[in-house]
């Protein structure tokens, strides 16, 4: 009896793990009530939320780490790609509202306008690079960028989860075996006292769910270090591998969440990019200004000044239109630089002990009776099988 308690003990676990993750949509008749989702999946919304706010209030500050970003390095970086740009750009403008003008050039007239507009650029990445970082607060929203990415992707948050809680998870699956084998001995005391055939699924619900019930609370409590019966000295899972827990966390966020193309996206494209965008479009019609500066009386007469402002306008699409792709050139530099990885794991050793459970408690608390009981209805259906052969 007790190695079959410590089997329903493990299987119990077991089944309550792949409860926690799997399916990743709901299969079964009428949702949510007849059929199964993963508690994760399930609750991806309220995670993706407790997540995001975890990372924008307590974990990435984007004006301290966007100031790791040297602009004259970020110029550099890119140069190669936006002088190409930059090239096309203004040729595509040109052909497109002074064709005539265009073709009688001759081809070094031609290349020495390309040349004078693409001498500005570098400078005009200084200066976008300068308002980002003075606006970094008015132009990036992290926690929209964290939400997006997990809301994107739903395997994510699963593997986000799994990931971080492997250990826990095993340990889980084990408490079942030693927790179940020790009721098992209880157990078999009771059956050969009474030989009471329901003492065994009793005792099967019993040990399915006071060992999934104590199995979550002991990867979670007690939070700080203890002594128990005053010799050994015990802390829940989650909390002892904090140092570690925080290193994952830091590389999952910083590879699959705050990536620079997702950053890059939520700059250009998030709930606050208006502003930039519009900050962007001034600055490049500014910088053609000052390029058109030597020739504008030329410019003047040649195209008109109407003209002429339809080409700023049209300079200052295209240069938004490219600039993403022109942006994620300096991709490995700035990953580097932005270090996402470190500094979460930093921060996340700063959090107090409640806070930091908060990584991971949001995916067991509403859900965690559920699990336990299907612990208990597995315990009690495998205790009845174990009666009736005892019986046959």
């Amino acid at each position: 009896m007790p190695f079959v308690a410590a089997v329903i003990g493990y299987v119990t676990k077991r089944v309550a793990i792949e409860m926690m993750f799997r399916p990743l949509h709901f299969v079964g008749i009428a949702p949510p009530w007849l059929g199964w989702q993963g508690v994760v999946p399930r609750n991806s919304a309220r995670m993706v939320r407790v997540s995001a706010e975890l990372i924008t209030s307590r974990l990435v500050d984007p004006r301290e780490v966007v100031e790791r970003l040297d602009p004259d390095e970020i110029a550099r970086q890119i140069q190669g790609p936006l002088l190409v740009t930059v090239d096309r750009i203004a040729r595509e403008v040109l052909e497109t509202h002074h064709p005539q003008l265009w073709e009688m050039l001759p081809v070094l007239a031609q290349d020495l306008i390309i040349k004078q507009v693409q001498a500005g650029s570098p400078a005009l990445v200084r200066r976008v690079m300068a308002e980002v970082r003075a606006n970094i607060g008015d132009v990036l929203d992290v926690g929209q960028v964290a939400v997006t990415a997990l809301e994107r992707d739903k395997e994510l948050l699963v593997r986000l989860v799994r990931d971080i809680s492997r250990p826990e998870m095993a340990f889980i699956a084990r408490c079942g075996i030693y927790f179940g084998f020790a009721l098992g001995v209880v157990q078999t005391v009771v059956w050969a006292l009474t030989r009471e055939p329901l003492v065994l699924p009793i005792f099967g619900a019993a040990i399915g769910w006071f060992t999934d019930w104590l199995a979550i609370k002991l990867v979670f409590f007690p939070r700080e270090r203890t002594k128990l019966l005053g010799v050994f000295s015990f802390q829940g899972v989650f909390q002892r591998r904090r140092a570690e827990v925080a290193r994952q966390y830091g590389d999952l966020i910083a590879r699959e969440v705050m990536t620079v193309p997702n950053i890059v996206e939520g700059v250009l494209r998030g709930p606050r990019s208006d502003r930039l965008l519009a900050m962007i479009q001034q600055l490049v019609r500014k910088s053609v200004d000052e390029q058109a500066s030597i020739a504008k009386p030329f410019v003047a007469i040649a195209v008109g000044t109407r003209r002429f402002q339809e080409m700023k306008h049209d300079a200052a699409d295209k240069a938004l239109a490219h600039l993403d792709s022109t942006a994620l050139q300096a991709e490995p530099y700035a990953t580097k630089a932005l270090d996402i990885g470190n500094t979460i794991a930093a921060k996340m050793n700063q959090l107090t002990r409640v806070e930091y459970e908060g990584l991971l408690r949001p995916a067991f608390r509403q859900d965690e009776w559920k699990l336990i009981a299907v612990g208990a209805v597995i315990g009690a259906l495998v205790g009845h099988l174990q009666a009736l052969l005892m019986l046959g």
